[in-house]
């Protein structure tokens, strides 16, 4: 192999090492799934490009009858094969790793030791004792207890579903329908409605206050994980008896799969193939009912780590929605209702253990 290596010309070497990856990232991909066929047609399209390019560059050696000489007729024969020599050492260092790195079975143990890495770390910060998630739990704890609004009383009266005032095990039925508003509410926007209806309090600030940050806290986090927190140890029971949580539940279902954006994606592009990563981060499957659902529903809202913020799924959708290039979805919109019902429906049966702690 080393001897064919040195007569081929430095220009025909480089599109060999190309083609070598290409194949060996193929061979990984093909079998990813849906994600995996648009990351093949990616991979194709990039390949044929290169291609192209390549007919219309010199070569960066030339062969020439004796090896005695080059391009300016002034190398010797043994420095032109010390050249070689360390070109091809070069290529088959390169086809080594090319094969060893990018094989699907060494990409897989890959995967499996960074899986087992980023569980390792969860299992270390997911102590309660030292999540900080749990701050926002007591912040949402004093907002409910808070008197203001032009009415200056507290929500403490609000009905999240169980009877006014009661929180325990009203998370796990959200969304759902409400008599007094006629149409079904996540918790987001149930709040809203106790906050403009009981408080009388003008909620313009408090929406644009929606999501924290530095020098910044939402209250609307805050409450979402003091609400959620009561509901710890329960699992979801999504409410699909009435008429109108039955439409909702089909309307969050053709979300999840509608194609759209200059990118043309959808929920299910990410969310409805088994096993599938983006870098180092497991995408769960929403595409039914199972473990990845349970799972993921029942860890929100969270502590991010890497944002130092308690984020909430509306959050959570909101961030999704941004990065497929979708229009950014209003806050509390029926829409991420809709979405929401139909993630919760997923996650039937999962335990909630909420506020969790994530990277």
């Amino acid at each position: 192999m080393m001897r064919g290596l040195t007569e081929l010309s430095s220009h025909a070497m480089m599109t060999h090492i190309h083609m070598m990856f290409f194949e060996c990232q193929v061979g990984f991909w093909k079998d990813q799934g849906a994600l995996g066929k648009m990351k093949m047609q990616n991979l194709l399209g990039n390949w044929q490009r290169t291609k192209k390019l390549a007919k219309h560059k010199k070569p960066l050696c030339r062969q020439h009858k004796s090896l005695g000489e080059d391009t300016m007729g002034k190398k010797t024969q043994s420095q032109t094969r010390k050249r070689w020599t360390l070109i091809s050492s070069g290529v088959a260092i390169g086809l080594a790793l090319a094969t060893t790195v990018l094989s699907p079975a060494s990409a897989q143990n890959a995967q499996i030791d960074s899986e087992k890495e980023i569980e390792r770390y969860r299992a270390m910060i997911n102590d309660p004792m030292a999540n900080p998630g749990y701050l926002a739990v007591d912040r949402g704890e004093t907002l409910w207890a808070l008197k203001r609004g032009e009415k200056n009383v507290s929500l403490e009266t609000c009905d999240l579903g169980e009877g006014p005032g009661k929180l325990e095990g009203a998370f796990a039925k959200l969304p759902r329908y409400f008599a007094d508003a006629d149409k079904v509410m996540d918790l987001e926007q149930r709040l809203l409605h106790c906050m403009q209806t009981i408080q009388g309090l003008d909620t313009k600030e408090v929406v644009a206050r929606r999501f924290g940050g530095p020098g910044r806290e939402s209250d609307l986090e805050g409450l979402v994980a003091f609400i959620g927190n009561k509901s710890n140890g329960m699992a979801y029971q999504p409410q699909t008896t009435h008429a109108k949580e039955k439409e909702m539940l089909a309307a969050g279902e053709a979300l999840f799969n509608r194609r759209a954006g200059q990118m043309d994606f959808s929920c299910a592009t990410c969310h409805a193939v088994p096993g599938a990563r983006i870098r180092l981060q497991g995408l769960p499957d929403f595409s039914k009912p199972g473990k990845d659902a349970k799972e993921t529903m029942g860890s929100w809202p969270t502590y991010r780590v890497s944002q130092s913020q308690t984020r909430t799924m509306q959050h959570r959708l909101w961030d999704c929605y941004r990065q497929m290039r979708h229009p950014v979805p209003e806050y509390g919109s029926d829409g991420i209702t809709a979405l929401s019902a139909y993630m919760v429906k997923m996650a039937e049966g999962g335990t909630i253990n909420v506020p969790s702690i994530k990277r």
